[in-house]
């Protein structure tokens, strides 16, 4: 794609507020060279986005309300995710969120820590056809590929748990608190609760420091 074509772009996230920062930084940052089609807040709108506006890249978060940005890739016709390049922009930096958004069709991964011009960067190298990812989600994927991750394990593990109980999990396995996890995921502190403890019944352990452990020994961390 010639450097003068702008890049048209749909941005699909649920959070309307990062939908907009992101908005401004690619109208600002990227004026003449990015082209904000639409927007998107779950996996139904990014659908219709993208049959309607037929974008060069569509902006995809992994945690979406209605199946995840994989869903959104897995349900386009296959002529029109063929024409379309997806760039994961995500907040997980979990190896199992980049090896399956990338064995779901897309062609980069980047997280939320991006600055505004490598993310300008990242939109017009994948729309021109390259793999692009942030620098330590790439060695997830050669490890993948070499065999050092058992993916299918990974997914055996996770599947048992709902996408938003993944969130709760891979938060307190971390370190943050019940409050902090309240505050990041906009849901009580007593919703963090009942997830973590159907998190924990479901992966058979007995305590935080058990979870921790188990995703450090995933590399979810």
């Amino acid at each position: 794609m010639p450097d003068q074509t702008p890049v048209r772009v749909v941005i699909v996230d649920d959070h309307a507020m990062f939908r907009s920062g992101v908005r401004a930084e690619l109208v600002g940052v990227g004026a003449g060279h990015i082209e904000v089609l639409a927007e998107a807040a779950d996996v139904d709108e990014a659908i219709a986005a993208v049959l309607e506006h037929r974008p060069d890249v569509v902006l995809l978060d992994v945690h979406l309300p209605g199946g995840g940005g994989v869903e959104v890739m897995r349900r386009l016709p296959a002529e029109r995710r063929l024409e379309t390049s997806f760039l994961a922009l995500s907040v997980s930096d979990a190896a199992e969120d980049v090896i399956g958004t990338i064995r779901g069709g897309a062609r980069g991964y980047v997280t939320k820590t991006i600055t505004g011009p490598e993310l300008v960067s990242a939109i017009r190298r994948v729309a021109d056809g390259d793999a692009v990812f942030s620098p330590r989600l790439a060695g997830f994927v050669l490890d993948a590929f070499a065999g050092s991750i058992d993916v299918a394990a990974v997914d055996e593990d996770l599947d048992r748990l709902t996408e938003r109980e993944r969130e709760v999990m891979r938060l307190i396995a971390r370190g943050y608190s019940y409050k902090e996890v309240a505050k990041e995921l906009f849901i009580s502190i007593k919703t963090v609760e009942t997830h973590m403890s159907s998190v924990l019944r479901k992966l058979q352990l007995s305590s935080r420091h058990e979870l921790t452990r188990w995703a450090s020994d995933r590399r979810l961390l």
